[in-house]
């Protein structure tokens, strides 16, 4: 007897009943923090050969944009804004506000293509927080995603709709120990 498992087709949204669905996880912490684990996983996923996409909205000052990514390996993408500075605050000029949301663009672009397993979207918090990416926008891409895609968000102060439709969500605190002499 032979029997099939029929998998989703790479950049399909529809609902197979025997696909592996992905899972939106959010990283966040009450202040701005680089998520190590974050990125271990990203590294070890693509190690194994699965593709990924990792993208730092706020992240600038090397003049990359996503037409100068940076390969890791075979199955690493790392994308910044083309900025000419790290972006700590709502106020941009036009070319840096068109910049970021070129970049956002792109993003939703290719990862609705299904070129990828596992997307990071680092600091989408503040980005989201700052007014600089619509938080209707982000729920929509993440509903409307190939079914197979895992994306991963991080940044501080996520918003609470992001939070609910996240299949997992790892909150970062500051642990104070008291030290005995």
């Amino acid at each position: 007897m032979v029997s099939q498992l029929e998998a989703s087709t790479r950049g399909s949204n529809a609902r197979s009943p025997h696909a592996i669905e992905g899972l939106v996880q959010v990283f966040t912490c009450p202040h701005r923090s680089f998520f190590t684990n974050v990125m271990a996983h990203a590294l070890r996923m693509a190690g194994q050969g699965h593709p990924v996409l990792v993208v730092q909205f706020l992240k600038g000052g090397i003049g990359q944009g996503h037409n100068y990514p940076v390969r890791l390996g075979s199955s690493l993408e790392w994308l910044r804004c083309n900025l000419p500075r790290c972006i700590d605050t709502p106020h941009l000029d036009e070319s840096e506000a068109n910049a970021l949301l070129d970049l956002w663009h792109h993003t939703t672009s290719v990862v609705s293509q299904g070129h990828y397993s596992l997307v990071v979207l680092d600091e989408l918090s503040l980005a989201i927080n700052f007014g600089l990416i619509s938080e209707a926008e982000v729920l929509d891409f993440l509903q409307n995603r190939p079914i197979e895609v895992d994306v991963i968000l991080t940044g501080p102060d996520m918003p609470q709709s992001l939070l609910d439709i996240a299949d997992q969500v790892t909150e970062l605190r500051r642990s104070y120990h008291l030290r005995t002499a």
